[in-house]
């Protein structure tokens, strides 16, 4: 087994989430969550960002707006739908579970039923 793949389907597995969070905060620009999933070790490939933007605004969980820009052409901003909202906060209820339940997992010292020696 090769440890890279492991981490990239990790990674994979929590990019939705990711972006719905970023895009939660208000209105954002692709390349402005390009930027903060790259610096975070989350995604550097940009073909990866705008099919899963175009499946999230299809699904109705995200929308866009083109925004006049004066250092070139027009830019598309992000925001959160309604649903794109309760989808999030139902995310946001996985993840909570996932931590903690990991957590102890990987906290619990010894008593895993395996004797040593």
């Amino acid at each position: 087994m090769n440890v890279e793949n492991t981490q990239v389907q990790m990674r994979k597995g929590i990019l939705e989430f990711c972006i719905l969070n970023i895009i939660s905060r208000g209105e954002v620009y692709a390349s402005d969550m390009l930027e903060e999933l790259t610096a975070a070790r989350i995604m550097v490939v940009e073909g990866t960002l705008y099919p899963l933007l175009t499946r999230l605004k299809n699904a109705g969980l995200v929308e866009y707006k083109w925004v006049e820009s004066t250092s070139g052409p027009p830019r598309k901003y992000y925001t959160l739908t309604p649903a794109g909202r309760v989808f999030l906060d139902s995310l946001q209820l996985t993840w909570n579970e996932l931590v903690l339940s990991t957590s102890q997992i990987m906290t619990r010292n010894g008593s895993n039923g395996h004797t040593s020696g």
